[in-house]
């Protein structure tokens, strides 16, 4: 890993995608602790505490809900609105075709998604500022509350802006890396927690000894899944152009058991905040009534929130499967260039046989996701060990950081190979 880093400093392209991300990481730092005026922080602080929705959600916002920063929505409202473009261009062909259409066509999407998540951060900051904030406003005015909208609405929208710009020029996912840099930040703050519990008698060392035990083998058993790849044998067929003969070889197409990633656990994770959202809009009531369903730290709530969210993770390992890995695509692109798969007859038999090797590897890859987000988070909650970064956040984080290195390891390459061209 160490001789990688040092590889990809001395290329003087990666050096700069790597310093820019680093860049792009403080301005973010810095804007969550960039306050809102006139909030009392101690309230929504108290709310927090004793809301575990609230508080996944202010994990993943890096604590900028809890101190109510600029950087407070987060990068949520994009999140959610790419769930919402993504399933609407697998539903609808004019979507679907503008995909294909090449660069224009992902432009015009994307334009679609950004407004799609302006709106949706409005309808947030303002559910969030007369719902949550309103008892903590200092001065209760009509403009005021206005004002506090504007800032959280521009702090989220800077927020994307911030993301694209690690995608474009940067190393990895931009909307994935500031939710990983939001999860790591709250890890010291999780630490000095455990700490002062036990220093106090009130955490005994086996259960502390067994969250770590449980969290290695998760990054273990997350970083096996997803480094697994299945390799279809592909044979090209022989044939003679001129007197010379091409073809003959043989190749192999990769599947990875876990084809999505981390983005089915992000997409989840976005969806289970949504009815907290709603309820924020709906007055004390439906918010008491949604915290009761979904409150984590009640058996009741923990069940039903974490079944709720392996079926997601489930649903959207098939989604964003089908959307990544096109089998149509890939047997034309065989079928036209002389290839097949030993036994499979080229086109359509072709096309059937890859969707079933990857239904059947979406199975294993997405129940395997669910199992380790439940088996961390069943460690932390009965051994009532205080740790927010928990299963979710734990297989986000090793899912960045594997995303993170395949990128780096793939601009070396791609380095290598031009010096050598050259």
């Amino acid at each position: 890993m160490f001789s990688k880093i040092s590889q990809a400093f001395k290329v003087k392209e990666i050096r700069k995608k790597i310093l820019f991300t680093l860049f792009i990481v403080i301005v973010f730092r810095l804007g969550t602790t960039i306050p809102v005026p006139g909030i009392d922080t101690s309230v929504i602080k108290n709310m927090v505490e004793n809301n575990s929705l609230l508080g996944l959600y202010n994990m993943f916002s890096g604590g900028a809900f809890s101190n109510f920063t600029i950087f407070a929505l987060g990068i949520s409202p994009y999140i959610t609105a790419s769930i919402i473009i993504q399933l609407l261009t697998a539903g609808f062909e004019s979507l679907k075709e503008l995909q294909k259409s090449g660069e224009e066509g992902k432009k015009k999407i994307s334009k679609y998604t950004r407004t799609t998540a302006l709106a949706l951060g409005i309808i947030q900051a303002i559910g969030i500022t007369l719902g949550i904030v309103r008892s903590a406003l200092k001065v209760n005015s009509p403009f005021f509350i206005a004002t506090v909208i504007i800032t959280l609405v521009a702090g989220s929208m800077l927020v994307m802006w911030l993301g694209d710009r690690i995608t474009e020029k940067g190393l990895g996912n931009g909307s994935s890396v500031i939710i990983f840099v939001g999860i790591i930040s709250r890890l010291p703050i999780d630490i000095i927690a455990i700490y002062e519990k036990s220093s106090l008698g009130l955490l005994k060392w086996p259960a502390i000894v067994a969250v770590a035990v449980v969290m290695i083998f998760t990054i273990i058993g997350v970083t096996f899944i997803s480094e697994s790849t299945r390799k279809i044998p592909v044979q090209y067929a022989k044939r003679v152009v001129g007197r010379k003969m091409y073809g003959g070889e043989s190749s192999h197409i990769p599947m990875k058991v876990n084809q999505s990633g981390v983005m089915p656990i992000i997409f989840a994770s976005s969806i289970l905040a949504l009815p907290q959202t709603v309820a924020l809009l709906g007055g004390p009531k439906m918010q008491q009534a949604v915290n009761s369903f979904f409150n984590l730290s009640t058996n009741q709530g923990f069940w039903t929130y974490r079944s709720i969210e392996i079926v997601l993770i489930v649903v959207f390992s098939y989604f964003y499967n089908t959307i990544s890995f096109n089998t149509e695509d890939i047997s034309k692109n065989m079928k036209n260039s002389g290839g097949f798969i030993p036994g499979v007859r080229p086109g359509n038999p072709t096309e059937k046989y890859l969707n079933g090797i990857l239904s059947k590897l979406t199975i294993v890859g997405a129940a395997f996701l669910g199992i380790m987000a439940l088996i961390p988070a069943l460690i932390t909650h009965y051994m009532k060990v205080p740790v927010n970064f928990g299963g979710t956040s734990l297989l986000i984080v090793v899912g960045v950081a594997l995303e993170l290195k395949r990128q780096l390891e793939s601009n070396l390459v791609m380095k290598n190979y031009q010096g050598f061209l050259k």
